[in-house]
């Protein structure tokens, strides 16, 4: 590969009379063969390394970041097709490299295959090799000539259907007979099994149609049939049917549904990365309009129907429509004590998907949620400059009504919220302009304002504002920020990349925020920084060092008793060494040694550490081994250390360990003929020093967790 664009770039001209001749002639024997680019199997966990700083949280749905990249790389985008939004949402690629394949485009015509690739100058090797399991170079259209709908369907290559159980392997409390509580009721238990399962399909093909079907049974639901309480089976399913490009109508979905435009500041979807140690092309988020729902969490997506039409050149139209039952937990209060009237109010809705016990269940899609909206698009052809309008509307069944803290005091509450907002981008030669401002029925404002800009051939740097004020009110949106929601905040980040020499890249973002009102175990306003150093080496091809140091300071309220809660600054510091190599082609070695240090305020200083070696090989072409073993040493649960690992396709794993243990897992992956691949994967966590694991309806008596999972795919 290298020596073909070695070739490439110093014959040009060569080059595109060849593929001109190829082109005119139409030489399909000779066209195939050039395209003919073997896809390599990505390496998932480490892109996700390079995109994500450090994982601080279990409840960050990686899952649905995870599955994100595996779309892309089930359906890759056509890179002779992509728009400039679909090449951002990528995340792999500058707006400068963006531009340049583009132009590209635009002056030879199609791609003729991957390796012209590297006959654009503002792609290096490396991004190549990070996007091609990504993409593909087909043919601008051919969907008509490829039969009808229904046959196309059913001769789609990646069609597939999964299977998954998984399961802890020691008891835990929730599956042990319920003992009596003091007032002589029975204590809570787990309603269900054990066991978890997940049944999927999927089958989809880029600009043309998606096909999914999903159904899950978390560990401790019941497998029950009620259509009273609105049970069938699974607890859970999830389908869509979506067409796309279809003359004006460019897309329409019917079923589960997301939807992405502007920053995200009204609605957003998909791989968010946020604030990463890629620190420039993860920052503006693209216009994505609507896309299929198939992740298995219970949240974040819309049920019903949208549609975005193309009324003239240039100008996209979206509708969509939502209706669906969502976890809430509902009380009663007194409205009138004269006439002792109650009225029914929710006091905050539920993410967590789990409906294992009775409370669980008696909070299960207990709140109706409809929403309607729209989205007005217009960007001209050839031209980088980008407009639209976004509008929301949202009503519950019952109001929301949050408890009365003071920190809830601008939290929406209510039945209906109509948020709506202006976004934009533009870019001018190697800058690039975005941002996003919304308007919520509270009166609230929130907006958010970057800019990219390439100083150099190696040096790109970035700045972004936002400020999402306290009565600000976003449902749906997840727009850049500290907090996990777009309210009660203000900061402003800058972001910086260099490559001084070759294999040598330098990136680092400062982060400086605000709080201007109470937050959750925050008692007054409060302000913070998070900044990120990381040092990237790749001495081979086939082998990358980094090191990365993070610091973040928040205020939180003291721990010790004091006569007000007072929030003090409270410190925590990452330090990260991480080597990956391939010494074989079928082995390959990934060390990883990391260290936190957590003080608040003046208090004593915590410390806890991780060291982690995985090992992979593939002794045959049919079947692939991981494995790692890790030790973690950590002195409480502020200083727990999370780490990525290698799970089966479609599930991602990072857990939470804390005190002091081993960590160990193993996955084997076979392919039994063209169309059966297994997954078989064990874990386990080892704690020294301890007599139980876990807390509450998790907690298991011994010092060992452990958990089996298999999965099966079937091509159909």
């Amino acid at each position: 590969m290298r020596r073909l664009g070695k070739w490439v770039r110093q014959n040009r001209a060569g080059a595109w009379l060849l593929a001109a001749l190829l082109s005119a002639v139409g030489a399909l024997p000779a066209r195939a063969q050039v395209q003919d680019y073997p896809r390599q199997r990505p390496d998932l966990d480490r892109l996700m390394q390079e995109l994500f700083a450090e994982p601080q949280s279990d409840q960050v749905p990686y899952e649905d970041l995870y599955e994100t990249l595996l779309q892309y790389l089930q359906t890759p985008l056509n890179l002779n097709t992509a728009t400039r939004e679909e090449l951002t949402g990528l995340l792999l690629l500058s707006q400068p490299q963006i531009t340049a394949l583009l132009e590209h485009r635009e002056r030879n015509g199609a791609l003729l295959s991957l390796y012209e690739l590297q006959s654009i100058d503002e792609l290096d090797l490396r991004t190549i090799y990070r996007l091609a399991p990504f993409a593909t170079v087909g043919e601008p259209s051919g969907n008509a000539v490829r039969g009808p709908l229904w046959q196309r369907i059913r001769q789609e290559d990646n069609n597939a259907l999964f299977l998954r159980y998984e399961r802890v392997l020691e008891e835990r409390k929730g599956y042990t007979a319920p003992t009596l509580n003091s007032n002589g009721t029975a204590s809570s238990r787990y309603l269900g099994s054990p066991d978890k399962l997940l049944v999927r399909f999927r089958t989809s093909h880029a600009r043309d149609f998606s096909v999914g079907l999903a159904a899950e049974k978390d560990a401790g639901e019941q497998f029950a049939w009620s259509p009273s309480t609105r049970r069938y089976g699974f607890d859970y399913y999830s389908a869509h049917l979506g067409l796309f490009e279809r003359g004006q109508l460019k897309a329409v979905i019917v079923g589960d549904y997301q939807l992405q435009f502007g920053q995200g500041l009204l609605l957003s979807s998909g791989l968010q990365v946020g604030k990463g140690a890629e620190t420039i092309t993860t920052l503006r988020r693209s216009n994505l309009g609507i896309r299929p729902y198939t992740s298995v969490l219970e949240s974040s997506f819309f049920r019903g129907a949208a549609a975005t039409v193309a009324p003239a050149p240039g100008w996209r139209l979206t509708g969509f429509a939502s209706l669906k039952r969502v976890d809430a937990t509902l009380r009663s209060a007194l409205a009138d004590s004269l006439e002792e009237e109650t009225t029914d109010f929710a006091s905050g809705l539920l993410l967590t998907g789990f409906h294992r016990t009775a409370s669980e269940l008696r909070n299960r899609r207990s709140l109706r949620e409809g929403v309607v909206g729209g989205n007005v698009s217009f960007a001209p052809a050839g031209s980088q400059l980008s407009l639209g309008l976004t509008a929301v509307g949202t009503t519950f069944g019952q109001p929301l009504q949050r408890r009365p803290e003071p920190y809830n005091r601008y939290e929406f509450g209510g039945r209906q919220n109509l948020a709506v907002s202006a976004h934009y981008s533009y870019g001018w030669r190697n800058l690039s302009l975005f941002g996003e401002t919304a308007r919520s029925s509270s009166g609230g404002l929130g907006t958010v304002n970057g800019l990219l800009a390439s100083l150099g051939s190696d040096v790109d740097a970035a700045v972004l504002y936002r400020h999402y004020a306290r009565n600000f009110h976003t449902l749906y949106g997840n727009a850049f920020g500290e907090n996990t929601r777009n309210i009660n905040e203000s900061g402003l980040y800058l972001g910086l990349k260099l490559r001084p020499v070759a294999r040598w890249e330098l990136s680092a973002y400062y982060d400086q925020f605000r709080f201007p009102w109470l937050r959750y175990q925050v008692s007054a306003p409060s302000r913070g920084y998070d900044w990120l150093v990381r040092v990237a080496f790749s001495p081979t091809k086939t082998s990358q060092l980094y090191a990365q140091v993070r610091t973040r300071q928040k205020a939180y309220d003291a721990d010790d008793v004091r006569p007000m809660p007072e929030p003090v600054p409270t410190l925590r510091r990452s330090l990260l060494l991480f080597y990956d190599t391939n010494p074989t082609p079928i082995l390959s070695l990934r060390t990883r040694l990391q260290g936190t240090h957590h003080r608040q305020h003046l208090g004593p200083r915590r410390t806890g550490y991780l060291l982690a070696q995985d090992v992979a090989v593939q002794p045959l072409r049919t079947l692939r081994l991981s494995a790692r073993y890790a030790l973690f040493d950590t002195d409480d649960y502020d200083t727990r250390q999370y780490a990525y690992e290698q799970d089966v396709l479609y599930a991602f794993s990072v857990p939470a360990l804390a005190g002091r243990g081993t960590r160990v897992y193993a996955l084997a992956e076979y392919k039994m003929g063209r169309h059966v691949t297994v997954w078989v994967r064990y874990a386990s966590t080892t704690y020294r020093g301890q007599q139980t694991v876990g807390s509450g309806l998790e907690e298991i008596q011994g010092p060992q967790r452990s958990e089996v999972k298999a999965q099966l795919r079937l091509t159909l």
